[in-house]
């Protein structure tokens, strides 16, 4: 087991503040593992959609929730949208008697049942596997080719973990789709999300995706969305700036999970990856999921012209504008695009993250960090002023 301190705050600092408190997040990721350690799973409190009994026990719902007092956890609540109604108004009574977890693996379905009646009265707290900062810096490698989803990282060895990651894609196509309504054939959606795997890093063609399926451009926008609501894919937005240049408007493609992306890909061991034409793509992806991560940006876009000009990452915190480029290489060196990014979007900071162990300057601006170092210091790797850099001759 590895501990989570940090996350088990952030549910109860939500708590206490919130009436309502949704814990979202990819399968498997760990949630009902945290909420157990809120509410233990035999407490009356506590309700698991997926068992018979909690099922029977909110027969009557009203009728099973009302007389509880203290925090009420209801897992996997996706799959009774009858009880949003009925949350809003145990919510609203005076004095208030219990506050509510809710747990949910659908992102999307999630947030439009609770906007549309738990408005005012939720906060949302989203889940992802381990992250770096959680398991240390000498975990790097092996958190890179399993991803962060417990049961992948914990294996016994490569093999397991691999077979994991296959299971639970399996799952994923075979069980939990159908149960949330989505009809479209298992084999359908596999090819779609091998697919994005290919297109992990690049920017997101509707009408090349949809030729590729056989499918129409708002149909595979269709299938995109539904991953992206289940936490399987991300899509980073562009920035747009007002410049006289063509800028790109579509969005980056990434798997978030770097172990599923290998699965996806069918490469397993750290030589396969290495030698695999999606290397640097991978491990692009990685470096900017460990970034939004530790810095909890207060928006996180990528920027890039139909010139070439292009940056990966560019984080709007505490007012500032902070630019993020990702370089699988052993010593990055400006280029014409870093320069590019500097002066258009006027940045404060371009930080280039890469996979070795020295931290230097490359110009007064612009700094190259080990994303090992962002692990262990934290945000402030990022966006503060770190004293004692080394400057390579």
């Amino acid at each position: 087991m590895i501990d989570r301190p940090q996350w088990l705050a952030a549910i109860r600092a939500s708590l206490r503040r919130s009436r309502v408190t949704a814990l979202v997040g990819p399968r498997q990721s760990g949630k009902t593992t945290l909420a157990r350690e809120i509410v233990p799973a035999d407490s009356p409190g506590y309700f698991d959609l997926e068992d018979p009994r909690s099922l029977a026990r909110l027969a009557e719902p009203m009728t099973a929730l009302a007389p509880l007092r203290g925090i009420v956890v209801i897992d996997e609540i996706q799959r009774r949208p009858d009880l949003f109604p009925i949350l809003r108004v145990l919510a609203d009574r005076r004095p208030l008697r219990s506050r509510f977890l809710i747990l949910g693996s659908a992102g999307a379905e999630l947030t439009r049942q609770s906007s549309e009646t738990l408005a005012g009265r939720i906060e949302t707290v989203t889940l992802s596997g381990f992250g770096l900062q959680e398991l240390g810096v000498k975990a790097l490698m092996r958190h890179w080719r399993r991803g962060g989803f417990p049961s992948a990282y914990l294996a016994r060895s490569e093999q397991a973990s691999a077979v994991w990651r296959r299971q639970f894609i399996h799952t994923y196509l075979e069980r939990d789709l159908p149960q949330l309504g989505i009809t479209t054939p298992a084999t359908t959606i596999l090819r779609f999300w091998t697919m994005l795997a290919h297109y992990h890093g690049g920017i997101w063609n509707a009408a090349e995706a949809s030729r590729s399926l056989g499918v129409s451009e708002p149909t595979a926008r269709r299938y995109l969305d539904l991953l992206t609501g289940l936490f399987l894919v991300r899509q980073l937005q562009p920035w747009h700036e007002n410049l006289k240049k063509r800028q790109v408007k579509s969005p980056k493609i990434y798997l978030p999970d770097s172990g599923l992306l290998h699965s996806l890909l069918g490469v397993v061991t750290e030589r396969e990856i290495l030698s695999h034409p999606k290397a640097g793509a991978s491990w692009e992806g990685y470096a900017i999921e460990e970034t939004l991560r530790a810095v909890q940006a207060d928006a996180a876009y990528f920027w890039a012209t139909h010139t070439g000009a292009e940056l990966d990452l560019l984080l709007f915190v505490r007012g500032r504008r902070i630019g993020v480029e990702v370089k699988f290489q052993d010593a990055p060196r400006m280029t014409p695009s870093m320069r590019i990014a500097l002066e258009d979007l006027g940045l404060e900071r371009l930080v280039v993250l890469y996979p070795g162990d020295v931290q230097y300057d490359i110009e007064r601006r612009v700094l190259v960090l080990p994303l090992a170092e962002l692990a262990a210091s934290g945000a402030d790797a990022i966006i503060g002023s770190p004293a004692g850099r080394k400057r390579r001759a």
